[in-house]
C-alpha cells in the first residue's frame, strides 16, 4: 500500500469511528457572506444527531468539513495568489472553530469565520443557502473555567478570534461574576475579521470589538501599523494595560488563540506574573482523532523534566501554556 492510499485508509478508518464516539453529520448553509476582504461568515445548521452534538459542545472545540465536493468559484474570482493551487485535489478534511452555538427547538445553528487562504478555503465561498456539507465534530477539548476567577483576560491575535468570541459568550452568559476584558491584535485595520463597524466613540466607551460589545464586555485594539487602536503587538499593549491594572494572580485566568509567537509571548507573560494561562494551538489536523499523528505538539512531562509529544487534536487544541514547549 503507497503512502497515499495508506493515508486514504486510515483518514476512512477515522471517520467510521466517529459514527460511534463525536458524529459524522451533514450541515446545511443556512447564511452566508463576506466581511472584509478575505472573511467569511458561514451558518450551518444541524439536524437530528448533529443537533444533539453540537448543541453539548464547549468553546474552543473544532469540526472538520468536507470541501472536496465544493466547486471553485469561477477563474475571475479567484484571487490571483491562489490561481496556480486552485485546481489542486482536496483530499483532506479542514479544521474549523466555532464563533457560536445556538439551539433553536430541534435545530443547532454553528457559526464559523474563515479566511481563503488556500484552495480548500476558495470552494468555501461558493457556497450558498441550502448546500450541504458533511462535518465531523465537535472535536478536541475545549476552554475549561477554574473556580475562584474574578477575570478572564481574552487575548487574540488575527484569526485568534473565533473560539474567543464563542468563549466570551459562554463566560457572559454562564459565568456573570467573572469580568470579562478582549485583547485583539492584528497588522492592520482591515486584517481585523470583525462584522461591525469600528468608530472613534464605541472605542473611547471601551467596547471597540462589536462582536464584543454585544455581550457587554470590554475590548481593546492593537494593531501592528497603528491603523486604529495602540501601535504595536497586541501583547505590548497587553503588558502595558498589566502596568496599569494591578490584578492578583489568584483572581486571573488568560484565555488565548493566536500565532504561536504571540502565544508563545503570551505563556512568557503568565509565567512571570504567576497567571492561569489556556492557549489554543494550530496545527494541520487532518483526521481530528488522532488517528495520522500528523498535529504533534511538544510538551513538558510535569515532573520528570523530560518532553512528550501530544496531538493537538485530541489533546487540544486547548493546552495549559505552561506544558506546551515553545520554539525559541
Amino acid at each position: 500500500m503507497d503512502y497515499y492510499k495508506e493515508q486514504e485508509h486510515l483518514l476512512n478508518m477515522s471517520e467510521q469511528s466517529l459514527l460511534h464516539t463525536r458524529g459524522l453529520f451533514d450541515a446545511v448553509v443556512t447564511a452566508h457572506k463576506q466581511i472584509g476582504l478575505n472573511f467569511h461568515k458561514l451558518k450551518l445548521t444541524f439536524s437530528g444527531e448533529g443537533a444533539k452534538a453540537f448543541a453539548a459542545c464547549k468553546p474552543g472545540q473544532f469540526a472538520e468539513l468536507d470541501a472536496s465536493s465544493v466547486p471553485l468559484p469561477p477563474e475571475e474570482k479567484i484571487p490571483a495568489e491562489l490561481l496556480d493551487v486552485s485546481g489542486r485535489n482536496i483530499l483532506l478534511r479542514r479544521p474549523f472553530s466555532f464563533t457560536d452555538v445556538t439551539v433553536h427547538g430541534d435545530k443547532t445553528i454553528v457559526d464559523i469565520l474563515y479566511c481563503v487562504v488556500g484552495p480548500a478555503t476558495l470552494r468555501l465561498t461558493t457556497m450558498q443557502t441550502g448546500s450541504v456539507i458533511s462535518v465531523i465534530g465537535p472535536l478536541g477539548n475545549g476552554f475549561y473555567i477554574p473556580n475562584g476567577k474574578k477575570f478572564a483576560l481574552l487575548i487574540a491575535g488575527g484569526m485568534g478570534t473565533p473560539p474567543l468570541q464563542h468563549l466570551a459568550k459562554f463566560l457572559a452568559t454562564n459565568h456573570q461574576d467573572i469580568q470579562v476584558i478582549v485583547f485583539a491584535g492584528a497588522k492592520s485595520k482591515i486584517d481585523l475579521p470583525i462584522d461591525g463597524r469600528l468608530d472613534e466613540i464605541s472605542m473611547e466607551l471601551g467596547f471597540s470589538l462589536p462582536e464584543f460589545a454585544r455581550y457587554g464586555i470590554e475590548s481593546i485594539i492593537a494593531t501592528d501599523d497603528g491603523s486604529i487602536g495602540y501601535k504595536g503587538f497586541i501583547t505590548d499593549c497587553f503588558i502595558q494595560w498589566l502596568k496599569e491594572n494591578n490584578l492578583s494572580p489568584k483572581d486571573v485566568i488568560i484565555y488565548a488563540c493566536g500565532p504561536e509567537k504571540m502565544l508563545a509571548r503570551t505563556a512568557k507573560i503568565a509565567l512571570e506574573r504567576k497567571f492561569d494561562c489556556q492557549v489554543s494551538m494550530e496545527r494541520r489536523m487532518a483526521c481530528g482523532t488522532g488517528l495520522c499523528q500528523g498535529c504533534a505538539v511538544e510538551c513538558k512531562l510535569p515532573d520528570a523534566g523530560g518532553k512528550v509529544y501530544k496531538m493537538c487534536c485530541q489533546d487540544g487544541p486547548v493546552f495549559k501554556s505552561s506544558e506546551i514547549v515553545f520554539a525559541d
